[in-house]
């Protein structure tokens, strides 16, 4: 009987539960967030094509970037902080 209660209240439980956001994967791997909320993503224009280009421009390619568009940030941290 004890049981059967018991089984009931935890299904009552789920059903009042709203299921988990789940985090984008593709997201997960691109961008990430800073210490202070700031969205951080790579450059792109870095894996092929590189004879062309010069040292100082592939230099600078290397190093992360902030994104800055308002509503990029917020559609971004919807998908990594869902």
């Amino acid at each position: 009987m004890k049981a059967r209660l018991r089984r009931e209240a935890v299904y009552r439980s789920r059903e009042r539960t709203m299921p988990k956001m789940k985090t984008h994967s593709g997201a997960k791997k691109r961008f990430s967030v800073t210490g202070s909320g700031k969205i951080r993503r790579l450059k792109a224009y870095k894996s092929h094509i590189l004879t062309k280009k010069d040292s100082k421009r592939k230099r600078n390619l290397r190093r992360p970037t902030i994104v800055t568009t308002n509503g990029e940030v917020k559609r971004i941290k919807r998908l990594i902080l869902a």
